[in-house]
């Protein structure tokens, strides 16, 4: 996705772990994602560079489509649409 598509997308929900350190915001990832309905968009906002390796890898391991992330502010914003 281009980051004008990104950036228009509403999350369904959003999960603040930019205090958080490895693996800290793909825990809290993992527990956002539950409430979220099928098809809807969990927007993580992270400040650890290592996330933006670890959300994509868990959403292809686990079934759910990793939409992208763009930059923001000191953080990213990172997307998933929950597939199951």
């Amino acid at each position: 996705m281009t980051a004008e598509e990104l950036s228009s997308i509403e999350a369904a929900k959003v999960v603040d772990a930019r205090g958080s350190a490895c693996p800290g915001p793909l825990l809290e990832a993992k527990k956002g994602i539950g409430a979220v309905g099928v098809g809807e968009v969990l927007e993580i906002w992270s400040g650890d560079a290592r996330t933006k390796e670890d959300i994509p890898k868990w959403s292809k391991k686990v079934g759910h489509e990793y939409l992208g992330h763009l930059d923001a502010d000191g953080y990213d914003r990172l997307f998933i649409r929950r597939s199951k």
